[in-house]
């Protein structure tokens, strides 16, 4: 940025103009100089990143008193509100309002991850107290409130267009820097932290953010195109002169964020969607924020002689209700009148959306982690939607991607998985859902490899998916909490299995044995511990204590099989005649658990059905020996008949899921590790405190978890919102 020129036409140039930014002469907010940077397209000669970091640095050692950064945020804002309150705008305008907050993004994304304070002092986001302010602006306005007031109600007033679709491009790209704060924090959050930004987000009224949350969903569902030929950014630049825009790929943008051009022509992902891809992480963001706040209270401890007379201070910390959030979980289906069933107006507020489009959307990008975490978000926190997509006749647009990527599993991250189990348990917490599974039959599934499955189940399937990510888990991730979400979708859909397929039939069984020789072999190798700590005299040793923990889970996995099975067979054995085959075609492997304390009654269950088909077997006279095709046929027969006499009635097993009371220490260091992985968003990785660097993005798995909660019938997060 070398030597100011001396002429006044050279004083007008970006180079000078962008020098004088960074510089350290103060420049009023009333200034002409401010028109002019912001006026003239930003045709930088490609400056490499060196000199781009170079014009940071300098504008960080000189904001402390030419406070420009906080001038020129102060400038977005105007240019914003001019654009949304003026329909058809000139292009000029538009310009300005897009070189304002790409100005803004690279220079608060320098000053945000190279902060050296707590507070984030060096944003100095307040004006001198000897500035010279226009009519009607106070010393004391709370700037990052007024510049995230205009840049929201532009995302959510002013419709994306091919005249408007870049600068929503860049708003997009300007939240995610300005929300960027959160990963200073730690992966807990504290009453300490400061987020300036995201926390003027939260401030704003629910109206705006009702019209935020629409948009987003919106633009994520239209997936709205940008022009990426240069014609496209004439709007935003005269006489053709190359704007900030058309150099978005240049070392400034790419410093930022992912060259712009690069989104667009991009082919490693077809489907990728600049605009619906940004719109979606920053609304993931933003209803996964949780603002913790404290109280005190002054207490004195009179009882413990060593406390000094001081009072101790007891904090209590909570969190404030996140506005984004119950935006979401209160979104309505735009198809239904705003006058419900009881004749109840419904609140003018409320985030009116095409649920169809949105279910059909979520279906078509399920391969993308963002969209699974918004299928969560939707029907763990929005009733509406769950009951939208519960009665849909077409499942198969949401289950059948989720099966296919279980099938595919070991190509997937763990929280990825983690996720989509979870969503299918959510699901089968539905009997209707159960029930409606297994009507819908699949002419084929292609990516299914090692069986040919024709004319199968929608439920069928998931149930082979289910137990076939069961016995991955062992064999791979051996992760407590991923069996069991497993084994308590499989118990929800029991009761209402209905002529379950031969192929899913035999590898439920076969379930239960894989689980048994693994019981048994913890068994005998506990033994063998013992046995060799009496011979030598001695404690046995933590190895011991750890494999009687390990015994007493395969112990409930066991169990939760058998009920599972059970539950087949009492409620539901007339419609499953091919589970009846595959339990007699595998009998044996029962039998040596008949006198297990934990199993008996529940084996006794098995060995009555047995007794059953067996009996009646042994008095058929049959010419010839028994084929597949004739034991079926005789069990179809014989099924007609089965009144379930001698079975002990048990309890129908539902497990439900219930997220932890701290899901953020979870959810707010996934969403940013999305965010930096799929949307290009750079940043320097000495700052980051919110999750580990040297774990993979996926995070590694914490087995173990921490406690049994499925022998109560309720599923708790705990397991997997880990400590990063």
């Amino acid at each position: 940025m070398g030597a100011v020129p001396s002429t006044a036409r050279a004083q007008d140039t970006t180079e000078y103009l962008m020098a004088t930014f960074v510089g350290e002469k103060s420049f009023p907010l009333t200034s002409d100089f401010w028109q002019k940077l912001l006026a003239l397209p930003l045709s930088l000669p490609s400056p490499s990143h060196r000199s781009i970091r170079h014009a940071c640095v300098l504008l960080a050692e000189n904001n402390c008193y030419t406070r420009h950064f906080v001038k020129i945020l102060i400038h977005l804002s105007w240019c914003l509100q001019e654009c949304t309150s003026h329909s058809g705008s000139p292009s000029v305008v538009y310009m300005k309002a897009v070189n304002a907050v790409h100005i803004s993004s690279v220079f608060l994304k320098h000053l945000i991850e190279n902060s050296q304070t707590e507070n984030l002092q060096e944003l100095y986001l307040s004006l001198g107290e000897s500035e010279h302010l226009p009519e009607g602006f106070t010393i004391d306005q709370n700037i990052e409130n007024l510049v995230m007031h205009s840049v929201l109600t532009f995302i959510g007033s002013v419709d994306i267009s091919p005249e408007t679709c870049i600068l929503h491009q860049e708003l997009l790209n300007f939240m995610l820097v300005a929300m960027s704060t959160q990963l200073l924090s730690g992966p807990s959050p504290g009453p300490k932290d400061v987020h300036p930004f995201i926390d003027a987000a939260m401030a704003q009224d629910s109206s705006l953010v009702s019209l935020v949350v629409r948009r987003l969903l919106l633009s994520y569902i239209t997936r709205p195109r940008i022009p990426s030929n240069n014609s496209s950014y004439s709007t935003f630049s005269e006489e053709s002169h190359p704007g900030v825009l058309q150099r978005v790929g240049s070392a400034a943008a790419s410093f930022v964020l992912l060259p712009f051009n690069y989104l667009v022509s991009s082919s490693i992902e077809g489907s990728r969607n600049p605009l619906a891809d940004c719109s979606l992480h920053v609304l993931l963001i933003l209803i996964h924020y949780h603002k913790c706040v404290v109280a005190d209270e002054s207490i004195t401890d009179r009882s413990d002689d060593s406390a000094t007379s001081d009072s101790l201070s007891k904090v209590n910390t909570y969190f404030i209700d996140n506005p984004y959030c119950k935006a979401l979980e209160s979104a309505r289906d735009i198809e239904f009148d705003r006058v419900d069933v009881e004749g109840n107006a419904h609140n003018g507020l409320l985030v009116r959306l095409p649920f169809a489009s949105l279910f059909d959307s979520l279906g078509m990008s399920l391969a993308d982690e963002a969209a699974v975490l918004l299928l969560y978000s939707l029907i763990h926190g929005n009733s509406d939607f769950l009951e939208y997509v519960l009665v849909r006749t077409d499942l198969d647009t949401l289950l059948m991607p989720i099966l296919e990527t279980l099938y595919n599993a070991s190509k997937k991250t763990s929280n990825q998985i983690y996720m989509l189990l979870i969503v299918l348990l959510i699901l089968s917490q539905d009997s209707s859902f159960n029930a409606s599974i297994h009507k819908m039959i699949l002419p084929s599934v292609p990516w299914y490899q090692e069986h040919l499955l024709h004319q199968t189940s929608l439920g069928s399937l998931m149930v082979i998916i289910l137990i076939r990510t069961v016995k991955y888990n062992l064999s791979k991730l051996r992760d407590v909490y991923l069996h069991t979400t497993c084994l308590a979708t499989l118990a929800n859909m029991a009761p209402h299995v209905h002529r379950l397929s031969a192929y899913a039939s035999q590898r439920l069984v076969s379930l239960f044995y894989m689980l048994s020789r693994k019981y048994n072999k913890l068994a005998e190798l506990r033994e063998e511990k013992i046995h060799m700590a009496k011979v030598n005299l001695i404690e046995p040793d933590n190895f011991a204590d750890d494999m009687t923990a390990e015994l007493h889970i395969y112990t409930d996995f066991l169990r939760i099989v058998l009920e599972i099975i059970n539950a087949i067979l009492t409620y539901a054995l007339p419609r499953n005649p091919e589970v009846v085959y595959a339990v007699m075609h595998r009998q044996e492997v029962f039998q040596p658990f008949k006198s297990h304390p934990r199993f008996t009654e529940l084996i006794e269950n098995i060995f009555t059905v047995l007794d059953y088909f067996n009996s009646r077997m042994d008095a058929q006279n049959l010419d010839g020996e028994w084929s597949v095709e004739k034991v079926l046929q005789f069990i179809i027969i014989n099924c007609r008949s089965w009144r379930g006499e001698g079975l002990k009635m048990f309890t129908q097993l539902h497990f439900s899921y219930e997220q932890e009371s701290h899901p953020e220490e979870f959810f707010i260091p996934y969403v940013w590790q999305l965010v930096l992985s799929r949307c290009g968003f750079s940043f320097n990785p000495s700052a980051i405190n919110l999750f580990l660097l040297n774990l993979p993005i996926e995070k590694q798995i914490n087995n173990g978890g921490e406690g049994n909660e499925h022998q109560n019938g309720e599923l708790h997060e705990r397991t997997i919102l880990f400590d990063p």
